[in-house]
């Protein structure tokens, strides 16, 4: 049996990874805070296709958390091919308004948390020759984002992190991919607390969650480094490089202002 761990796996991107690479037959692990969830996505799986998933209750926000995960696993005998690292969240604000025990949480969960899960996991696909990563991270990692300073901060490092983590292991038969989408039909900016921002608001840039999966998938097994899913995302994305900076903060407070 195949089996891929995802993180933050009970709803938006997470769920839908889960569904995508059940049909594919992969055998999920789900991690995440809320077990009735991820106890209701188990048995939609196991419905929709005939395989069991692992159900794994975990706050991913929380110090040491993917180490308990990792051991919960390997006690498991659970043989982990896929590692979809997908669990993170936003804060809209000023940052020296928001609480800092909740911009902390967020590191931790974005970048730390993140980044201990590739470290556990990438030394058994070392081991074996063979596994993949993908990592999610956002257009958001190509630029700075005042009204969002810190979320943008961690996606350029998951960015970052990935493309190195990528060179390093390709040669032990490992693929790291980044995956960077846009805004996406999720609850993400209802818990980022920004559903009256222009960027919210601008649904063109919008894509639906099951799309941007599908684009994931295909990138990371065809062994795609970074992958911006959609035209007008990756335009964007790239067209910083050519743009004055004091401009795109500009442009990103105004995007990212609520109200």
């Amino acid at each position: 049996m195949k089996y891929v761990l995802i993180t933050g796996a009970s709803t938006g991107l997470g769920k839908d990874f889960a569904l995508s690479l059940a049909k594919m037959g992969y055998s999920p692990v789900l991690v995440a805070r809320n077990v009735d969830r991820l106890k209701s996505l188990a048995s939609e799986i196991k419905l929709k296709f005939g395989i069991d998933s692992v159900v794994i209750a975990e706050d991913l926000a929380k110090a040491n958390a993917a180490e308990k995960v990792y051991k919960a696993v390997k006690k498991l005998k659970l043989p982990i091919s896929v590692l979809v690292n997908n669990a993170g969240y936003g804060l809209n604000g000023e940052f020296h308004k928001n609480s800092f025990e909740e911009e902390s949480k967020m590191i931790q969960l974005n970048v730390t948390t993140l980044a201990e899960f590739c470290h556990l996991f990438l030394q058994d696909m070392v081991a074996n020759n063979e596994g993949y990563i993908l990592n999610v991270a956002s257009t958001a990692a190509f630029q700075p984002g005042p009204m969002m300073t810190n979320y943008y901060a961690t996606k350029a490092y998951v960015l970052s992190l990935s493309e190195g983590l990528a060179e390093e292991v390709k040669d032990y038969g490992v693929t790291v991919s980044c995956l960077c989408p846009g805004p996406t039909k999720t609850e993400f900016f209802e818990r980022a607390k920004m559903s009256g921002s222009k960027l919210v608001q601008s649904s063109i840039l919008a894509m639906n969650s099951e799309d941007v999966v599908a684009i994931g998938i295909k990138a990371l097994f065809g062994k795609r480094v970074v992958k911006i899913p959609g035209i007008i995302n990756f335009i964007l994305a790239e067209s910083v490089r050519f743009t004055p900076r004091f401009l795109i903060r500009k442009i990103a407070k105004s995007l990212n202002k609520v109200g």
